[in-house]
């Protein structure tokens, strides 16, 4: 049943993005929508990320020694003047590696 019920949700992923994706098809969404899909984007990802930032321990903290929320404001900074994903990912990874296991112990 278990197997089942991942190829049912593998094939539903797919088979959704194969009609929004492939070319050859003639489904094509109007440009309110394509506009407002623009946001799902972001909107999950800020859905997940911000209970880790926030709220790592599960309830608030906002404070100096969070490696979490110092991270997450390097990687905006950074993201926001180079532009370079891979920079901004990597240093970020390293500043959180350093902070969460040398510096904040």
């Amino acid at each position: 049943m278990i197997m089942l019920s991942i190829l049912a949700m593998a094939a539903l992923v797919f088979f959704s993005r194969y009609v929004f994706l492939e070319p050859r098809l003639p489904l094509r969404l109007a440009p309110q929508i394509q506009s407002m899909l623009s946001y799902s984007g972001p909107a999950v990802l800020t859905a997940i990320l911000a209970p880790i930032v926030f709220a790592p321990e599960g309830e608030l903290w906002l404070a100096a020694n969070n490696p979490y929320l110092l991270c997450a404001i390097l990687a905006c900074y950074l993201i926001y003047k180079t532009g370079n994903v891979l920079l901004t990912t990597v240093l970020s990874m390293v500043v959180f590696l350093v902070l969460n296991n040398m510096v904040l112990q």
